[in-house]
Order: structure tokens, then sequence, then C-alpha cells
């Protein structure tokens, strides 16, 4: 049995209830091993009523950062969130899972794992099915509300390796949300993302791609599409579309309320049989993604949604011990310059 992923057993809206129970059935339904991290008296608490006080360890943290915190405030040394870190950090877990605040997370992953050489930002990815019978990789889905333009095309660059080592996509193509299709279409920071995007995708020699050792043969720049639009998100036009934190985040959440909202619609009508319905539903699920992995750092963490239930904890557990397994983070990093082309 390798490394256990680190669950906060204190974040998200349900808190220690939901996040203990997906836990437990991380470990129990899947083999994930794992380890809590939060107030032990209220975490063993939560244990015992599945019976397994004696499966799963706990690390005290006392303090909780609050659903609230945006990312400026998180310093306590003490919060289930820097515990968690610190033991990905110093090789007692293989990953850390948090459904607590994205913007603490964030700050705090950052300040205690570390960006990986190279990295401006780090950025959230989560694959979205698509029409086509694939997935596309959305990056980035809330990481970083306000990026530079030179951030948005290292989000593209993280984007195309995680298609190409967790999707198995070999030559990725990347697109750049956008209002239109036609090249210069959008507000300041998506025309410069663009050009550095255009740029990367031409040139074999500007840094973004690198062998990964002696012998090794080179990964080519990303293929870039161009600029897409919200209706090819779900349509399969592209394996990764690249967007800042705020539209991503606006996005997920949309495409995940949609699906819902034109589901219900159609069962109302009668015009597809309800299991139909459900095996479509469960893909847009978060309990089927689980959460959105947080690339550009020094060790594996996956964000779930806020508002994660049991079974949304327990499925980010099983993505965080897959990417923890592939060796992700250190296979993406390599392949890391400072910023893109100019």
């Amino acid at each position: 049995m390798g490394k256990p992923v680190v669950v906060d057993a204190m974040g998200g809206d349900h808190g220690p209830a939901e996040a203990v129970r997906g836990a437990v059935a991380a470990w129990r339904e899947h083999g994930v091993p794992v380890l809590l991290a939060g107030r032990a008296g209220v975490v063993r608490r939560e244990l015992a009523r599945h019976d397994a006080a004696g499966e799963i360890g706990v690390v005290h943290a006392e303090d909780v950062v609050p659903m609230t915190e945006r990312g400026s405030g998180v310093g306590s040394e003490g919060s289930s969130l820097a515990v968690g870190c610190r033991l990905v950090r110093d090789g007692a877990g293989a990953a850390f899972v948090s459904a607590g605040s994205t913007g603490a997370v964030v700050t705090c992953a950052v300040r205690l794992l570390g960006r990986a050489a190279g990295v401006l930002r780090p950025a959230l990815a989560v694959a979205l099915p698509t029409a086509a019978g694939g997935s596309a990789v959305l990056v980035d889905a809330g990481a970083t509300s306000d990026p530079t333009p030179e951030m948005v095309a290292q989000f593209a660059l993280l984007g195309a390796f995680y298609a190409r080592l967790v999707l198995g996509v070999a030559d990725p193509s990347v697109g750049l949300l956008s209002i239109g299709s036609e090249p210069g279409k959008g507000n300041r920071l998506t025309r410069r993302a663009e050009e550095l995007l255009s740029a990367a995708s031409l040139s074999s020699g500007d840094g973004l791609a690198r062998d990964d050792g002696p012998g090794a043969p080179p990964w080519p720049p990303f293929r870039f599409h161009g600029n897409v639009e919200g209706h090819d998100v779900l349509a399969g036009t592209v394996d990764v579309i690249a967007t800042d934190g705020f539209t991503g985040n606006v996005v997920l959440k949309n495409v995940e309320g949609s699906v819902r909202a034109t589901l219900a619609l159609v069962a109302a009508a009668g015009i597809a049989a309800p299991e139909r319905l459900r095996e479509v539903a469960r893909l847009y699920d978060p309990r089927t993604h689980g959460g959105a992995a947080l690339l550009g750092l020094n060790g594996t963490v996956v964000v779930a949604h806020g508002s994660s239930r049991a079974g949304t904890i327990a499925r980010a557990c099983v993505v965080a011990r897959d990417l923890a397994e592939g060796g992700v983070v250190s296979r993406i990093r390599p392949h890391l310059t400072a910023e893109p082309a100019t």
C-alpha cells in the first residue's frame, strides 16, 4: 500500500460529516489509503459513526479556515489546510484533497508546496465529457481570477500536458475561450494571450518544449486551434480550453447547471428513458469527476466543490491517488519555463 491521500476533514460546506464519510468510502470502496487532517476529537467521532476508528489515521489540526476566506488571510500554521499541505510536502502523504475555499486552498498550497520552477501561477484543470465522445480539459477552472496573458498562455500549456498524461491525447489541440472564433476577438487579456499562443504553437524553438532526458523524444509544442466560443466547450472542438479562472469557474458551474436543467426538461417531456437521462447526468456530476487538479505545484492537490458530499470526496481521493501514482507533477515539471514565447 502506497502513501495515503491526505483529506482536509474540516473543509467544505458540510464539514467533517461528509468529508470523513467520503474518506471512509474512498478507502473501503476504492482501496485508496487516506489520512484525515482536522480536529482530532471531532474527526474521530465521525469515524466512529462508520466503525472506521481503527482503519483511518488522523492528524490533529486545531484551526479551521472559513469558506468565506478568499486566500489573502490564510496564515494559520495549525489549520487543516496547512497541516494537510505540510504532510504532502514532507512525504507523509501522496496528495492532498480539500473541499475548502478554493482561494484558501490555492494560497496555502502555493505557500507550503511551492510552484514548480517556471510556473507563474497554478491552474485548476477539469476534464469535461464532450459530444464527440472524448473529454476537453477546461483550464483554469477557478484558481486565478485575474491572470496576465502570459499566465493564460501557460495555463494552456499545463492543460495540454494534462490532456497528454492523464487523458492519453497524443497531440492535444488548444483553444482560447473568447467571444468569437475570429482572430483578434476578445478583450485585452484574450487578444494578447492569443498572440502568445499563436507564437508558441508555430515555433519549435520557443522554449515551451523540452526533452524528458537523454535519448527521450522531445515534446512538441501544442497545436493552437485559435479562439473558441462557449458553444465549443462540450462540442469536442478542441482537447484543451484555456481561459482565466473567473471565466472558467463560471463556465464549469454553468455546464453543470445547464445539464441538470436540460435533462429535467427532457424528463418532464417524457421523450427519453429515465435511466438514459441518469447516465448522461452522471457524466457531468461532480461525484464523477471528483474535483479539479491544481497544476503547476511541487505536489499533487485536488480541489473539490465546496458543496461536496461524501461521493464527491471519495471520487476526489481516487483522482488524487491516480495523479500521484502516475507521477503527473514530476512529469510535467521538466517541460516548464518561466513564460511562453513573446
